[in-house]
């Protein structure tokens, strides 16, 4: 069922994975500048399940974009992250992967930075007991501290098999991934297997941040 509001903005009706009960999606148009239009999806049951994303709707061929971070005006440059979108920072062995429930957002770099950087600290102290990863930890904190304050030369990677995550700056570099590269990225659309992970940080995204 399908309730419009207009050509940009609609609410459709389905059931809840979890309780079954009945579950309204939101859909809301937007323009973003230089990059074009986007659809926010969003639902939240009372049972506490939720779900957001952003579907990029000019861009659907898997795309991988990198940008330098060299200076405080970096920190600026627009992020859309979909909930397939998987994040990449190769200087500090960072990989942000998309799990089950991953949640999609629109920030900058800056946003990145410092929601990587909340779970670096959950994961290091976790790993207390562990000297070497503690050690690594502390030393992935400051490097995105650095950073944050850009006093650090850090690269981001975004990768999409389904072309929904971005950076938008006129210094990022964007290409088609190869069809071999998209199939190995993860989706969001499956469950991660934790297992195979050095370490489990969050229940939403799948985190590999302490790798030597």
């Amino acid at each position: 069922m399908i309730d419009r509001d207009s050509c940009q903005s609609f609410q459709t009706r389905t059931s809840c994975p979890l309780c079954h009960d009945d579950l309204i999606i939101n859909w809301q148009g937007d323009e973003i500048p230089f990059f074009g239009e986007v659809m926010y999806i969003t639902a939240m049951c009372k049972c506490s399940f939720r779900f957001t994303d952003t579907i990029i709707l000019a861009q659907k061929e898997p795309m991988r974009y990198e940008l330098k971070v060299e200076c405080l005006e970096d920190l600026n440059s627009r992020v859309v992250r979909s909930t397939s979108g998987t994040i990449r920072i190769p200087e500090l062995g960072i990989d942000v992967e998309p799990g089950s429930i991953s949640d999609s957002y629109i920030t900058n770099i800056e946003g990145v930075l410092d929601r990587i950087y909340s779970v670096v600290v959950t994961a290091t102290k976790w790993s207390e007991g562990d000297e070497e990863k503690h050690s690594r930890g502390l030393e992935v904190q400051k490097a995105l501290e650095e950073a944050i304050d850009g006093k650090k030369v850090l690269t981001v990677i975004i990768e999409d098999p389904f072309g929904n995550s971005a950076i938008i700056s006129e210094k990022a570099k964007s290409y088609v991934l190869a069809p071999d590269e998209a199939e190995h990225l993860k989706t969001g659309m499956i469950v991660f297997d934790v297992n195979s992970s050095e370490v489990e940080l969050d229940a939403c995204d799948s985190e590999h941040i302490l790798k030597e």
